[in-house]
């Protein structure tokens, strides 16, 4: 069993990922955690809606293994290009 050194430390946005999950974008839906951060896995454009955004945003031409620091409550599909989106939480 791994043990987990930093358990008793307070959790921050600016601290590294305790979660990480697929994202399947979505015209309907929000995600299930607001991320700290969003891996693109295969680059190309992104559509997102930020944690206390009302608009939609579109990040353009990121580059595969591109780590984006935005706190991300929906990844569109309308518009969204890249692929292997995973959340960092």
């Amino acid at each position: 069993m791994a043990t987990e050194p930093f358990k008793d430390f307070a959790d921050s946005p600016t601290a590294p990922s305790l979660e990480c999950f697929a994202i399947t974008p979505s015209d309907t839906g929000e995600l299930p955690k607001v991320t700290k951060a969003l891996y693109v896995g295969e680059g190309g454009d992104v559509v997102l809606r930020a944690a206390r955004g009302q608009e939609d945003v579109v990040f353009r031409n990121l580059p595969s293994g591109y780590t984006l620091d935005v706190r991300v409550r929906a990844v569109l599909a309308t518009g969204t290009t890249a692929s292997a989106l995973v959340g960092l939480a």
